[in-house]
């Protein structure tokens, strides 16, 4: 098995990305990103000795200090005064896999050679990545537009022996890990700062993260939504390919596939019904969770565009002999499509809920809240309760950052994306979402206890046993809420190889 990825100009998409992080490979340059580093690094020296004219960023103050004119000799401290001056953030820590997140990505867009680093600073990024070293970077304090500032800014610090990072479950300084590991702080060059701190990877590593997960529980949704379905003793007519062919959204179709694969030999959906039509948190899954999937696929588009593009400014074009100062730094495209995800998923979230509901209100030969001797016992009503609440807080995190703007930086910078508030509220409401599917697979499989001796499908059955090793059935009250953790447990760690599909 291969245990390194190459960074070079092939593209990175979540596959490759799940992949990488799966079976834990070392990062390593290719080539083809070595050369053009290095032939980005020479170009950008040469063009400072040779000519005294002002480049943003390169030999200038920073945003509304642009038009400061830097001497020769005092841009290595100029580089480092940026960096420290920036790293502002505040908050809560970032976690582990997304700081993971953006060291990868970072790396991937200084290799193009359109930024002008030199190969120490990208390889010693490496090395923090590939020795599982996550400098200590905080949720608050960017504004998604002249790139992720200050987190960027805390990423960066310990590389020239400032900092905090998280080492073997170790806080230690900057200068601390330095020591530990022999070896000397980076001397940022002209511009090497600059193309640390701008770019996007704060929002985009953010946005990596909660894809792969949104993608794992869009299929746990159709998954346990199927088991619903048998559960509420559903008709199956609404999932007819017919009805979906008629109206063929990707994501519906691919949703009403889904359901008819995983209740395919079930002897409970076979069966003659009584009611003549299902509610709608049932009946139309499809046209639900199918809008939600075809909105990943949407913002899957715009990330892998974003993870393979050069985000930070000025940039360098070798072959036309220009440094251009431009925008690829703002955050725009990423604060609207992390917007959509958080509504796309709140929406799995509020169906999922009604689900929920619908299998503890008696209805259908099921006992009123899913439990024997009803008033002595609660049994199942404030699972629904809590999934309710939570429901409500994502429609509260669900209101768009992306409308908001705030003028900084002395009215240089008078438009900014807010796509780093996008990105973190995102997690909240990807976390929300699995602790409701939880509840309603936990009601789920209590209210399929009561369809016994009829069977549910043979996929879903297996499921149910492997889930219920877990989570028994529950036959008079207990305390819920370590049922509700191993519940969330059980939905990350299932394991599916086509969720990505």
């Amino acid at each position: 098995m291969q245990t390194h990825h190459y960074i070079s100009s092939a593209v990175l998409d979540l596959e490759v990305i799940y992949d990488i992080l799966k079976t834990g490979k070392k990062l390593e340059l290719s080539d083809e990103a070595h050369l053009n580093i290095e032939k980005s690094r020479k170009y950008l020296n040469t063009n400072i000795k040779e000519s005294d004219k002002p480049v943003y960023g390169i030999n200038t103050g920073f945003g509304a200090l642009c038009n400061v004119k830097i001497t020769t000799e005092k841009l290595t401290e100029l580089q480092e005064n940026l960096v420290r001056s920036h790293a502002c953030g505040t908050g809560e820590l970032v976690s582990r896999p997304v700081v993971k997140l953006m060291l990868l990505l970072k790396i991937q867009s200084l290799s193009y050679g359109n930024s002008g680093v030199s190969l120490e600073t990208v390889e010693r990024l490496m090395d923090f990545y590939n020795n599982d070293i996550y400098p200590l970077v905080y949720e608050q304090g960017s504004l998604g537009a002249s790139g992720d500032l200050a987190p960027l800014a805390h990423l960066a610090l310990p590389l020239i022996g400032d900092g905090e990072v998280l080492c073997k479950d170790e806080i230690l300084s900057g200068e601390e890990l330095l020591k530990r590991m022999n070896w000397e702080p980076v001397k940022l060059q002209s511009k090497e700062g600059l193309a640390l701190l701008n770019g996007t990877q704060f929002m985009s590593a953010h946005a990596v993260y909660a894809l792969l997960k949104a993608y794992k529980l869009s299929y746990m949704a159709d998954l346990i939504g199927s088991i619903s379905i048998d559960a509420f003793d559903c008709n199956l007519s609404p999932y007819d390919e017919l009805v979906h062919l008629v109206r063929p959204h990707r994501g519906q179709i691919k949703t009403a596939e889904r359901i008819r694969n995983f209740l395919e030999g079930s002897e409970i959906a076979k069966s003659e019904k009584e009611n003549v039509q299902d509610p709608y948190s049932f009946r139309c899954i499809p046209q639900v969770h199918g809008a939600s999937k075809d909105t990943l696929s949407f913002v899957r588009k715009t990330i892998k565009t974003e993870i393979n593009s050069v985000t930070d400014n000025p940039n360098i074009f070798i072959e036309a002999d220009k440094i251009i100062s431009g925008g690829n730094f703002h955050g725009q495209p990423l604060a609207l499509g992390l917007d959509y995800l958080a509504i796309a998923l709140s929406e799995l979230a509020n169906i999922s809920e009604r689900r929920t509901y619908q299998l503890v209100s008696g209805l259908r030969g099921l006992p009123t809240f899913l439990i024997e001797n009803p008033g002595l016992n609660s049994g199942f009503m404030i699972p629904q309760y809590t999934a309710a609440s939570i429901v409500s807080q994502n429609k509260q995190l669900s209101a768009p950052a992306s409308v908001d703007s705030i003028v900084s930086s002395n009215g240089q910078e008078d438009h900014v994306s807010m796509g780093a508030n996008s990105a973190t509220k995102l997690l909240k409401v990807v976390e929300n979402l699995n602790t409701v599917l939880a509840i309603e697979l936990f009601n789920a499989s209590q209210a399929m206890h009561f369809r016994e001796p009829a069977r549910t499908s043979g996929k879903l059955d297996e499921v149910l046993k492997s889930f219920r090793q877990e989570v028994p059935v529950l036959t008079e009250d207990v305390t819920m809420a370590p049922f509700i953790r191993k519940a969330k447990s059980f939905i990350e760690n299932f394991e599916s190889e086509d969720f990505l599909d």
